[in-house]
């Protein structure tokens, strides 16, 4: 049966040293901690249109030598990793193994597509922070969470160029619901008139996103409503002379109740008299 998951049960031989000898490229002198690491990964394009496995050895966090399937055979990544290399390529149950777990590869895509195929956006908030020993704002940080895979790119921009010096960021951090986030923190002091932008790059991203410092955004708001507001006052007090030009210019309008002068209300003799009651 085909095993699930990555083949571990594989078992990478060592060279054999002779008897009663230490092995210089597994138990170095002179040191006190061991760590061999293994690790195989399976990379896939378009689906299962292309699938490349690659095993990586490891050794006190120094990758040695490693196999890929696009190149199919062992290459040594430093110089301790040449005598593995060439002692793993002459071992053909060796090469038989490594070679046929692309298919494993291939096989656990279809298992595993929950994982493969699963996309979270990233959510993304943009705030100052404030030394305690400062009394303005020294650092801008952007947070990245919820986001799946793991995989992300968070840059700095400001004022349209990258920022690269002055940018601190954590690692990305696992929260435990196949979520994960992380922080990215820009040290720089705002002036008047600068615009500082987050930019996030994500699998689950059609196209790359950018956020802007909400302080930068809302000045740029308040100064259109500024000018809004001083448009609106212009016109008033133009609509306001306007209307007293018009006025002073026509003379006193009648009254409603008198629309005719004293002078000529006797002068008007009703023809029929009045009935009286």
């Amino acid at each position: 049966p085909v095993p699930l998951g990555v083949p571990w049960g594989v078992q990478t031989p060592f060279p054999p040293a002779a008897k009663g000898e230490r092995d210089p490229l597994t138990c170095p002198a002179h040191t006190g901690f061991f760590q061999h690491l293994a690790v195989h990964e399976c990379h896939y394009l378009n689906g299962t249109e292309q699938v490349r496995y690659l095993y990586r050895h490891i050794y006190n966090q120094q990758q040695r030598a490693h196999y890929d399937s696009d190149v199919g055979h062992y290459v040594a990544d430093t110089e301790l990793g040449k005598p593995l290399a060439d002692y793993w390529n002459s071992l053909p149950k060796e090469m038989e193994q490594r070679r046929a777990a692309v298919d494993i590869c291939r096989y656990n895509y279809f298992m595993a597509s929950f994982t493969v195929d699963r996309r979270v956006e990233p959510k993304v908030r943009v705030s100052p922070m404030q030394s305690s020993s400062l009394p303005q704002t020294d650092r801008l940080a952007c947070y990245v969470t919820g986001f799946y895979p793991a995989e992300i790119q968070v840059k700095w921009f400001k004022n349209g160029q990258e920022e690269t010096k002055h940018v601190v960021s954590t690692d990305v951090i696992q929260n435990g619901d196949w979520t994960y986030q992380v922080l990215v923190m820009l040290e720089s002091t705002p002036q008047h008139g600068d615009t500082y932008e987050c930019h996030v790059q994500h699998a689950s991203l059609k196209s790359p996103i950018t956020y802007e410092w909400a302080d930068a955004a809302r000045g740029k708001m308040l100064t259109g409503v500024g000018g809004l507001v001083l448009g609106l006052i212009f016109l008033a007090l133009g609509l306001f002379l306007y209307v007293r030009r018009k006025v002073s210019g026509r003379g006193p309008i009648p009254s409603p109740q008198n629309p005719l002068s004293k002078e000529v209300l006797p002068k008007i003799q009703p023809k029929t008299p009045l009935l009286q009651l």
